[in-house]
């Protein structure tokens, strides 16, 4: 079991694990789960807690980082407003982003919305529902029907 929680950012997705708490910043492309190492940064792979983490570097000059978090067998996909190596990311069971492209060529089951919720609602023509945070316990438990929450 998981639970993602937003921040007061609107660029951050927080993860809580068991064991830890990772939070995520799209825009910066940094990694923060209180690390001996620090603040990661940029792509790559990594192992936190229970959650398998795959940074992937985007657009031209790879600058930016899109992230693939894996925890109980279910993808959690990073992207925010990005919308480059949305084919590298694969398969997501939830999409955290603000970009409806996105949405689209990704098709999760479960969107997180970050940003500006009413214009990508009205897109999709989907409603979104509010919450303080989001569990998961097994893939099981995501909606048939593609559904979009915000958490705040």
């Amino acid at each position: 079991m998981f639970e993602i929680e937003g921040t007061k950012n609107p660029d951050e997705i927080a993860i809580k694990t068991a064991s830890k708490t990772i939070v995520i910043n799209v825009a910066e492309s940094t990694i923060s789960a209180d690390l001996p190492v620090g603040v990661i940064s940029g792509p790559g792979e990594f192992e936190i807690g229970e959650a398998t983490i795959r940074g992937i570097g985007v657009g031209e000059d790879k600058s930016s980082t899109i992230y693939d978090v894996e925890v109980s067998g279910v993808h959690v996909g990073i992207t925010g407003g990005i919308e480059d190596g949305l084919d590298d990311l694969g398969i997501s069971d939830v999409l955290c982003t603000t970009s409806v492209r996105a949405v689209r060529e990704i098709s999760p089951k479960l969107v997180i919305a970050m940003g500006n919720v009413d214009g990508m609602v009205t897109e999709l023509k989907l409603t979104a529902k509010t919450e303080k945070k989001l569990k998961v316990k097994k893939i099981d438990d995501l909606p048939a029907a593609m559904e979009v929450v915000v958490l705040n």
